[in-house]
Formats: structure tokens, C-alpha cells, sequence
């Protein structure tokens, strides 16, 4: 990272030049020359360090700075998340559950299944987790129904978000909430109010449109069903126990930790500490792995050898994925790094505009411009928490300018956000299409967010 005694001497407006000139140059090597995505992130993130000043000995430092803290909450996920894929899917477990549900909801309900039980699971799950564990899922309803795989995965990938960037416990909002006093309670309920509308438009509807507008195969990220199949696939029973093991796991975590911040638990006690860690999704994800390989595998009469090359192979497919990824945080890095994002602040802070149009407009602007919803959601709170404190708000107006920001954060997923490449990757689309489809999803989720929340300020 820089030296704390650097400062950004570029103002607002060379910062905000050199950032837009960095994702032109971005989209222009990836797009128009085929450079391949990696490079391009790597060789941008270090044109742009320089670019904005960074202190020549730090520029290394801060972009394996960005790519190791990105990897480290993406690789693990990513390669547990594929291992446990790849024995859902190649045991026959995702046909069966796939049959269920088209059974059960119809052929044309198929998509607006995927996604309930996406919404669901995402109550407790970070956005990442919980489609890594859905992937095999979406995949084999595709597969089996044929057309698009963003008429299904769309809808399940929106569920996610809408969960993720709105409602506790999901880090965002409830750093959000404690920032600008909002009752949590409140920012829940209301968090539905506003998410649940949110993704029926912004993403099942839309994912319904986009998959007819944009016909992609079902990516072979996750291997087939046929590979290896045995004559005995695992019961529906099974394959939900499989999957919803680290989600009980991780519910356990994010549910102590309300505990623990309300007071009802002791945050130190040993056994707290030990249930969080076994509830981190990192070790859900491991403890669910071996539990798959157990029951979809060795239980099921295949050999060690089968079980092992079957996991390994599980890997290769996703390591771009991962590097990737990895490249997008490194960028991000680097513009929050840089000073972007406090020029910014400093640009949009005396707005004169009503607090809760003020706090969706920054949040808007520091998530284009640096990546994170998080950290967009997070700085923007701080900004306006003065003009929050000092005004007369009731809890419900509360709750509703902390769902504005969140709205904010999530505008225009673009090149320098991480789940602009993951989601990309995972459903086999070239940037444009990522940025046709994804990048227009997560605005209307914003806007149509900020619309709701504004709704509820303005008639409580």
C-alpha cells in the first residue's frame, strides 16, 4: 500500500479523467484486441497506479495488495464451491433436483423456482457462496429444459444480490444500519419490502427477456451428469442435505454474530468462537465437500480413485475463474489506492441535495468508480452520517436512507468489481455480453431499489 505520508495531489477531476481513460482502455484491450482478461486487468491496474501517482515502490504492493485480498475470499469459495459442484452434478443429484422442480413447478415456473429458492438461501449466505452452491442446480434445469442459461441463471444470480446488498446480516447494510442509527429489525423487514419486488422485475422478468435475447449454452464448468454417472443416484433428500449443510452452517455463524453484537451471547466464550469458525464458509464449504464426496461417492460404490480424480478435476475449469476475479479486486484496488474515491467525496459531499437523493448519488459514484458495494455502502454511510444525526428522522426514514445507499452501491457492476467476472465466467459470456446483461441487471436492481426506498422515506 502507499506510505500513510503520501498524498493525492491530483484533484477530483484529473482522478475522475484518468479512471474513466483506465476502463476505456480496459474494455478496448479486451473487446477490440482479445487480449485476454487477465492480462488486460494486470497490465491496466499498473498503468493506472502510475497514472494517479502512486509512489513507484508501492505500485507492486498495492496491486498484489488488491489480487491477494480478493483471492483470499474468492479462491477458497470458488474451489470448494466447484468440488462440491462437480459430485452434485456428476452423481446424478442436480438431474434429480432438477426433475423435482420442473415436476413439481412446471416447465414455464422453472426459472421462478430457481429463484425463490435462491432468495431463500441467500437470506443468511454472502452473494459468491450461494452461487457457487446453486450453480449445479441452475445448470441441470437449463440442461434439461433446454434455451438459455441466463433465462435461469439470471434469476438465481439476482436473488442473490437483491439478498446481499439489502438485508442483514450481510455485512453492507449492517454496517449501514450501525453507522446511521437505523434499527436492524426495521432494515430487515424493510430490506424484504424492497428486495423482493426488486428481483421479481429486475431479474426474473429481465432474465426472461435476456435469455431470449442472448441464447447461451449451459457452460461444462461443472462437468455432466454422464461422466461417471452411477447406476444409483442420490435421493432428493440427499442432494438437498448436501446442499443446505453449509448453509445451515453459515446461518449459524451470521446468526451468532447478531446474537453476540446484541448482547445475548458472549462473543468470547470458546464455544461461540468454535461454532463461528465451523460456520465461516470457507470450512462449511470443506465439511460439505467431504460430506458429498462420502455419500455421492464412496457410499455410493464409487472407488478413492474415482472420488479423487473426479475432485481434481473440478479445479481446472474454474482456475480462470479465479485469476480473474482475483484481477478485477486488483484494479479495484489500485483506484481506491490511488485516491479516487475521497476525491469523490470530496467532489460530492456539499451536494445541497435532499440526504437520502445525496446518499444514493455518492454511493452510485464510488461504486462505479472503485468496484465494492461494500466499501461504496460503507464510506457513503460515514459521509452522510453528520447530516443524518442532525436531522429529525424516524426510524422507518432511517431504515429507508440505509436502503437508499445500499440501492447505490450496487448501480452498474462493471470491469473493476470482482462479481463482474465471476458471474461472466461462470455463465460463459464474453465481457459485452456480461456487461449487456449483468451490468444492466444490477442498475435496474439499484434504481428500482432506490425508487422503493425513496417511496418509503417520502410517505412515512
Amino acid at each position: 500500500m502507499p506510505p500513510e505520508d503520501w498524498e493525492q495531489t491530483l484533484g477530483a477531476g484529473p482522478l475522475l479523467g484518468i479512471a474513466a481513460a483506465a476502463i476505456a482502455l480496459l474494455l478496448f484491450l479486451i473487446i477490440r484486441l482479445r487480449l485476454h482478461a487477465f492480462l488486460a486487468l494486470i497490465l491496466v491496474s499498473l498503468l493506472t497506479a502510475f497514472a494517479t501517482g502512486v509512489p513507484a515502490g508501492s505500485v507492486v504492493d498495492v496491486i498484489t495488495s488488491g489480487f491477494g485480498t480478493t483471492l483470499g475470499s474468492v479462491a477458497l469459495l470458488v474451489g470448494l464451491g466447484a468440488m462440491l459442484g462437480r459430485m452434485v452434478e456428476t452423481s446424478g443429484g442436480a438431474a434429480v433436483m432438477a426433475e423435482t422442480l420442473v415436476r413439481r413447478f412446471g416447465e414455464q415456473r422453472a426459472p421462478f423456482a430457481l429463484g425463490v429458492a435462491s432468495l431463500i438461501f441467500g437470506f443468511p449466505i454472502f452473494f459468491d457462496a450461494g452461487l457457487v452452491v446453486m450453480l449445479p442446480i441452475v445448470f441441470a434445469v437449463a440442461r434439461r429444459l433446454g434455451g438459455s442459461v441466463l433465462t435461469f441463471g439470471l434469476a438465481a444470480a439476482g436473488a442473490f444480490s437483491v439478498m446481499h446488498v439489502f438485508v442483514p446480516p450481510h455485512p453492507g447494510p449492517v454496517a449501514a444500519s450501525e453507522l446511521l442509527g437505523a434499527d436492524p429489525g426495521l432494515v430487515i423487514l424493510l430490506g424484504l419490502v424492497v428486495a423482493l419486488p426488486t428481483w421479481y422485475v429486475s431479474s426474473y422478468l429481465y432474465g426472461q427477456w435476456a435469455g431470449r435475447r442472448w441464447v447461451l449454452p449451459v457452460p461444462e464448468l461443472l462437468g455432466t451428469a454422464d461422466e461417471e454417472a452411477p447406476d444409483n443416484p442420490p435421493s432428493l433428500g440427499t442432494v438437498l442435505g448436501v446442499l443446505l449443510l453449509p448453509l445451515v452452517l453459515i446461518f449459524l455463524n451470521t446468526g451468532l454474530d447478531t446474537l453476540r453484537s446484541a448482547g445475548v451471547v458472549d462473543g468470547d466464550a470458546v464455544w461461540v468462537q468454535v461454532v463461528r469458525a465451523v460456520g465461516s464458509t470457507p470450512v462449511a464449504l470443506l465439511i460439505a465437500v467431504l460430506v458429498a464426496a462420502w455419500v455421492m461417492g464412496t457410499r455410493r460404490g464409487r472407488d478413492k480413485t474415482t472420488v479423487e480424480r473426479l475432485l481434481e478435476s473440478a479445479l481446472g475449469p474454474v482456475c480462470s475463474v479465479i485469476l480473474i476475479t482475483g484481477a478485477g479486486g486488483m484494479f479495484g484496488a489500485v483506484l481506491r489506492a490511488s485516491g479516487i474515491g475521497g476525491a469523490l467525496e470530496d467532489a460530492l459531499g456539499d451536494l445541497g441535495l435532499p440526504v437520502i437523493v445525496a446518499g444514493f448519488l455518492i454511493s452510485t459514484v464510488l461504486r462505479v468508480a472503485q468496484g465494492s458495494a461494500t466499501v461504496a455502502l460503507i464510506t457513503t454511510a460515514g459521509l452522510i452520517q453528520p447530516a443524518v444525526a442532525s436531522g429529525d428522522f424516524s426510524p422507518v426514514q432511517l431504515a429507508a436512507i440505509v436502503l437508499a445507499v445500499a440501492a447505490g452501491s450496487v448501480m452498474a457492476s462493471h470491469v473493476n468489481d470482482s462479481g463482474f467476472w465471476l458471474v461472466g465466467r461462470f455463465f460463459g459470456m464474453d465481457v459485452r455480453t456480461t456487461l449487456r446483461t449483468w451490468t444492466v441487471m444490477e442498475t435496474i436492481i439499484g434504481t428500482m431499489g432506490f425508487a422503493i426506498a425513496f417511496l418509503i422515506f417520502t410517505v412515512a
